[in-house]
């Protein structure tokens, strides 16, 4: 089986931030893959598509990096594991293991939803891996630095009405209303993403999901923020394909971000 992470080392000196993209997988398991709508897992439309070629620049600033493997909907890894919903203002929350699109299209072929057993078969297989690797990655960077930043990288279309009904900002950070990170952490990371051109929200609509909420512990020095970001920013109007120029302005303001963020976890 391939595993369901990639990592992709810090390169030279080694600093105390961990990037995740829960996202950004396509690949489906060959003994599950014909349980699928075809058409629709040939480009599956809830991908994060091209985040982590957006931050592919961190490895050479000494960020270790994680990616999944598998499409989010064999199972969402920033989901609770029991299912319990990140959100209590009445939205639809895409379950653990999704039965359809943001666009609400069934994504199953007939009698082929998963059952409680498969649900706990993909957590072992596919979920738990993924957590445990994050945790021995942290652990590793807190051994050495003795605090460490986990930042959980997220893009959206920037219209998705069967879950907000206007278009969504340019980027939200999310600290589960400053629970996950040290708050000199947030206001960093807040003052550098704000740009006159970019619309920045934090916590709204967005506060963080279940990674974010699950590995921030700032009281035990581990910090965790997750950026999410509409595609917009970083792909072409239809957003399908990855625009140069887009992207290479969100880098640039990405670096920055990072820069900053490491010199301030370094006074904490």
């Amino acid at each position: 089986m391939t595993e369901p992470y990639h990592i992709i080392e810090a390169e030279g000196k080694n600093v105390p931030v961990l990037i995740s993209v829960p996202h950004s997988g396509t690949l489906f398991p060959d003994n599950i893959k014909d349980h699928y709508n075809q058409k629709l897992i040939a480009a599956p439309d809830d991908t994060d598509w091209f985040v982590h070629k957006l931050y592919d620049f961190a490895p050479e600033m000494g960020i270790t990096m994680i990616t999944a493997t598998y499409s989010r909907w064999v199972i969402d890894l920033n989901r609770d594991p029991e299912s319990a919903p990140l959100y209590d203002d009445g939205r639809i929350i895409t379950e653990l293991c999704p039965s359809a699109s943001f666009a609400g299209e069934p994504i199953y072929q007939d009698h082929h939803m998963p059952n409680r057993n498969e649900i706990d078969r993909r957590l072992e297989t596919y979920y738990w891996p993924y957590y445990n690797k994050i945790t021995e990655l942290l652990n590793g960077l807190k051994e050495q630095f003795g605090k460490v930043l986990f930042w959980d990288a997220h893009s959206i279309r920037q219209y998705v009405p069967l879950i907000r009904k206007e278009i969504f900002p340019d980027l939200i950070l999310g600290d589960n209303n400053g629970k996950t990170a040290d708050n000199e952490l947030i206001e960093t990371a807040l003052s550098t993403l704000k740009t006159k051109r970019l619309k920045v929200e934090h916590n709204h609509p967005f506060r963080g999901g279940h990674l974010t909420r699950y590995f921030g512990k700032p009281e035990q020095s581990q910090h965790a923020l997750q950026l999410e970001m509409t595609k917009i920013n970083y792909m072409d109007n239809k957003e399908v394909h990855y625009d140069i120029e887009r992207a290479g302005n969100m880098r640039t303001l990405l670096k920055k971000t990072f820069e900053n963020l490491i010199k301030k976890i370094d006074t904490l």
